[in-house]
């Protein structure tokens, strides 16, 4: 306990004390959710259209995997973020690339930029309606137009943060304006960069659900939307808790391209 008590400032806890930590809080979570969900439905201390129990929650596991489509569900949702997501990387990272390395660019996009990324998200659904109506591509176009200023304020922020001394070196041993990009900026910013992208895409995946509220046959969004209007509380639970899940396993999987691809960063 001593020890627990005398943890530096800023200083990160051992990795068990890290896993021991992280599984505490949620047995206290699913403790309490216990203890607030106990006993008879008129007995409770919150309605169980509010909050159902565990176990009610557990048992509608099967409803929701097999008579609701789940795993097409799943694969509509991620395949519309990869698309949109996908679609803002091949456009935002090479203007982001050029615009910090030639800074007349950037000033040149600047004042479409900055308002882009301060629009409210939701702001842009009827926006996007408008222009590619309420089909496939109108969920596809939202996550792109939602997330391609902050894949270039990203790629840009990255490469303006490599040290001018790599530059200045490389121009010295005669590289070209070209060669500087591509061989000393480019290289030195992808850490960092794939870092800043990494944290941009769990928020395009946040982004769809608000997408598939619109027309969308199949999705998580769409199966939050009538859960909540069957009043179907322990969907409404489990598709949550799904989102988080795979929400998690992408980070983690994407954390662990990171250690693979950039060794040296840890």
């Amino acid at each position: 306990m001593r020890h627990w008590l005398s943890v530096q400032l800023r200083e990160a806890p051992a990795a068990t004390t890290g896993r021991l930590l992280a599984a505490t809080s949620l047995v206290l979570v699913v403790f309490f959710w216990f203890v607030l969900t106990l006993g008879a439905a008129e007995e409770r201390a919150i309605s169980p259209a509010i909050l159902p129990a565990p176990g009610e929650v557990l048992a509608a596991i099967p409803n929701l995997v097999f008579e609701r489509n789940l795993g097409q569900s799943i694969l509509a949702t991620l395949s519309r973020v990869l698309a949109g997501f996908g679609l803002a990387l091949v456009i935002g990272i090479p203007l982001g690339v050029l615009a910090a390395s030639w800074r007349v660019l950037e000033a040149l996009l600047r004042p479409i930029v900055i308002p882009m990324s301060n629009v409210p998200v939701a702001a842009l659904i009827p926006l996007t309606i408008l222009w590619f109506g309420i089909g496939e591509s109108q969920k596809v176009m939202f996550i792109f137009i939602a997330a391609v200023p902050f894949v270039f304020a990203t790629t840009a922020a990255s490469v303006l943060a490599v040290p001018d001394r790599y530059v200045d070196t490389a121009r010295t041993l005669g590289a070209s304006d070209r060669q500087i990009v591509m061989k000393v900026l480019v290289p030195a910013a992808l850490p960092e960069m794939f870092r800043g992208l990494r944290g941009l895409f769990g928020l395009a995946f946040g982004y769809i659900m608000l997408a598939e509220l619109i027309n969308a046959p199949h999705g998580l969004g769409a199966m939050l939307n009538i859960s909540q209007r069957r009043g179907l509380t322990e969907h409404i639970f489990l598709i949550l808790g799904l989102i988080a899940l795979i929400a998690w396993a992408i980070d983690h999987g994407l954390a662990y391209a990171e250690r693979k691809l950039f060794p040296y960063r840890r």
